[in-house]
C-alpha cells in the first residue's frame, strides 16, 4: 500500500507492522461543568513508511486509531437524543406526512 508521507510529502510504500498492546491506559479529564470523562486511543493498524526517517533517524510510522470516550460522572442529565433521521420521520408522521 502506498500513502503520502507526513515527512517528505512523497507517495511511499507503507508496510503493515504486527503489534501487541502492552497496556491501553485511560486518560481521565474533569470538565468545567463537573463531568468526568475517560478517553483512550486504541490502535487499529500500524504501518512503517519505507525509506522515511524522522529528524532523529528513527523510522516513521503511521497509526490508524479508534478513540474511545466514556462518561464516568455527569451532573447534567437528560433524555437520550434521537438520531435526526428517526426524529424527522416521527415529526413527519405527527404532521400527517407519513
Amino acid at each position: 500500500m502506498k500513502i503520502v508521507s507526513p515527512v517528505s510529502q512523497r507517495l511511499v510504500e507503507a508496510t503493515p507492522v504486527d503489534f501487541n498492546a502492552d497496556a491501553e491506559p485511560w486518560e481521565t479529564f474533569t470538565l468545567e461543568d463537573g463531568t468526568v470523562v475517560k478517553m483512550r486511543l486504541t490502535p487499529q493498524s500500524i504501518m512503517r513508511l519505507e525509506g522515511e526517517f524522522d529528524g532523529g533517524g528513527n523510522p516513521v510510522y503511521v497509526f490508524q486509531t479508534a478513540t474511545v470516550i466514556r462518561v464516568v460522572k455527569a451532573k447534567i442529565h437528560g433524555e437520550p437524543t434521537t438520531p435526526v433521521a428517526q426524529s424527522a420521520a416521527k415529526d413527519g408522521e405527527a404532521a400527517g406526512y407519513a
